[in-house]
């Protein structure tokens, strides 16, 4: 069995003579080419004769001084748009959009020569000033990276590096020094709240499962992340899949469990190596298995791949999967707590949620209530995206307010062409198809349980989907609601029918055949569907017609009354239309028309036959002025 050390013991970063090269290795970077520089790397630093490290075999190893380059990979690091990410230390170097063509400029000018590559360089599109480090950077600097830290420095695929910074220290507490009730009453004194919705005290949950007499328990650790926009527990799981395995360690540990699940989607194919391989690489060390740290307790923990099924991510859908059912909810009481995997004591968290547990066990429950607020201490994480500067991963204290994570750590509101707009911002759509619109009058509301859930809406797993003026808000819940309605089970009759009728009538909303009426039945349709379904999804599914009805009303009635789309995004109801105060007489427009829809002389206004035009959108596309409106 591994022995653990103190992290005052084993130090890897600034190691001596040693400097280190990481690759973001997320799937966003990969799907941009991370791995075809990580392999360019290996081949130019054989031909330039550098000696390379790539994993390291022992604990020993990371502490022996050694020259030459450490090439590792890590999971996202956040700053999902500006990938493939490198980052050199310690020469505090991070380079961006990197191909594999410069990889050779890099290792004879940056590693040979020192110099840097001002043009690999972050350039902030506001200022355009150039930031060197990662810790410059404005969109980092923002943040509180703290379950997420380790995701872009350690290498998820090395189990000595995740060791040798204290990993499995706190597991290590647990089993050794804290009994299952001191464990739990930890957690509660932190206020660690589920971060995978409701927000739910996480040491209630694992109390309530202690004090159940049963001696068969288990531990679930739900990474079915199915949210539109999220991915923030797929990077947890890519970046740092020890801090989820020995959360589950100390949560089995708290509850009296042996063995545990982690219930991963299918779609995530490198969480769900990279975890499979940490609960491989744990039981060889002897961290995982019979007799943990000579105590005489076990745990082993295996890997299930879901198939995608958002009702999967409600507690007892997931058990019924895991079991080989279908993925279909069942009434609560019993809590599964009481009764879940195979009728036995059950404890599901979210990754999230289990990472945190060994930094509240480490550093102690004071510091960890330090951040945050009163009733939601500790970070979020958000995965940040649609019309906004700088789309990624990102995390923040509770209690940081919309407007901070929008405007300062994400940049500002961009429009159709990508340019920060500062009178932009429409709405944000907030924990996915389950949250709910938060618009200009919350942008100083905090980022916290209790404050979303005073005007209705809640965190949920954490997306952010922020939405430019340019964004139709009925087509955003006709969007949300075909979602919920493909992936409702079937089993109750008010999620199953209620989602289909809400669908049919917000499309003929949007295509012009509503009415003041259909609005009116709409609404009372969601309240219905909202109070009656039997799990979470059917009771949430309503909600992005809600509050896009609450803030939004008057697209509503410009949809059903005037007949027309202000935002000219429904096609159906948008009435094609050069604006003559925007339009230059270019005759690009009339040139690219594959209809010859378009008339008009050269520097004078052009004009749009709306019989002849079919919608295409080609003049709105190649229009330099932004003067084609309705296509």
């Amino acid at each position: 069995m591994c022995q653990i050390k103190s992290t005052a013991e084993i130090v890897f970063t600034g190691r001596e003579g040693l400097r280190r090269i990481i690759i973001c290795t997320g799937t966003g970077c990969v799907a941009n080419g991370a791995l075809d520089v990580y392999n360019t790397f290996l081949e130019e630093m054989a031909e330039a004769d550098i000696e390379v490290v790539t994993h390291f075999k022992s604990l020993n190893e990371i502490r022996t001084p050694a020259n030459g380059v450490y090439l590792s990979k890590s999971g996202c690091q956040g700053f999902c748009q500006m990938g493939p990410l490198v980052s050199i230390d310690p020469d505090n170097i991070l380079y961006n959009k990197v191909k594999a063509e410069d990889v050779k400029a890099i290792i004879h000018k940056t590693l040979l020569k020192g110099e840097v590559i001002k043009s690999l360089l972050y350039v902030e599109p506001s200022s355009g000033k150039i930031f060197r480090s990662q810790k410059d950077i404005p969109f980092y600097l923002r943040q509180t990276r703290f379950v997420l830290k380790q995701c872009g420095e350690l290498n998820p695929e090395d189990i000595n590096e995740y060791i040798a910074i204290g990993g499995y220290k706190a597991a290590e507490k647990a089993f050794r020094d804290m009994t299952p009730e001191q464990i739990c009453k930890d957690m509660l004194a932190a206020g660690l709240r589920g971060r995978g919705g409701g927000g739910f005290p996480t040491g209630y949950k694992w109390n309530v499962c202690r004090i159940q007499d049963n001696a068969k328990k288990y531990i679930i650790c739900n990474g079915d992340e199915g949210d539109p926009g999220a991915f923030m527990d797929r990077s947890v799981m890519e970046g740092n899949p020890h801090s989820v395995i020995e959360g589950m360690m100390i949560a089995a540990c708290a509850i009296g469990a042996d063995e545990g699940y982690v219930y991963v989607r299918a779609e995530y194919p490198l969480a769900v190596k990279r975890v499979r391989q940490a609960c491989a690489d744990a039981l060889a060390f002897g961290l995982l298995g019979n007799n943990i740290f000579n105590t005489g307790r076990s745990i082993n923990i295996r890997v299930m791949e879901g198939a995608g099924a958002f009702v999967c991510g409600e507690e007892t859908a997931l058990i019924a999967s895991i079991e080989g059912h279908r993925g279909m909810p069942r009434l609560k009481p019993p809590f599964p707590a009481q009764s879940g995997l195979w009728g036995k004591p059950t404890v599901i968290n979210n990754v999230e949620t289990l990472a945190t547990v060994p930094l509240i066990l480490v550093n102690g429950v004071e510091e960890f209530r330090s951040m945050g607020t009163e009733k939601s201490p500790g970070t979020k994480t958000f995965a940040l995206t649609g019309h906004v500067a700088n789309t990624g991963l990102i995390e923040v204290p509770f209690g940081t307010t919309l407007r901070e994570i929008v405007m300062e750590v994400g940049g500002g509101i961009t429009d159709k062409k990508g340019r920060i707009d500062p009178n932009g911002f429409k709405a944000v759509q907030i924990g996915g198809p389950s949250g709910g619109c938060l618009t200009q009058e919350h942008l100083d509301l905090k980022m916290d349980f209790d404050s979303l859930r005073s005007i209705g809406a809640m965190i949920g797993s954490g997306g952010l989907v922020c939405m430019n003026q340019a964004t139709c808000m009925v087509a955003v819940a006709k969007y949300f609601m075909q979602f919920t309605q493909r992936e409702s089970c079937g089993k109750c009759v008010l999620c199953r029918e209620g989602t289909k009728q809400m669908l049919y009538l917000l499309e003929d909303i949007v295509e012009g055949r509503g009415t003041k009426e259909t609005l009116s039945l709409l609404e009372e349709l969601a309240i219905v569907v909202q109070k009656g379904s039997l799990c979470g999804l059917g009771k949430t599914a309503p909600n992005p017609v809600l509050s896009t009805l609450r803030y939004f009303k008057d697209e509503y009635i410009a949809h059903v009354v005037e007949k027309r789309c202000p935002t000219g995004e429904c096609k159906k109801l948008a009435k094609p239309e050069i604006h003559p105060e925007k339009c230059k007489g270019c005759t690009l427009c009339s040139k690219k028309c594959p209809v010859g829809a378009i008339k008009g002389e050269i520097k004078k206004t052009h004009v749009i036959n709306d019989k002849k035009c079919i919608k295409c959108g080609v003049c709105a596309q190649v229009c330099k002025f932004d003067a084609v409106t309705g296509v």
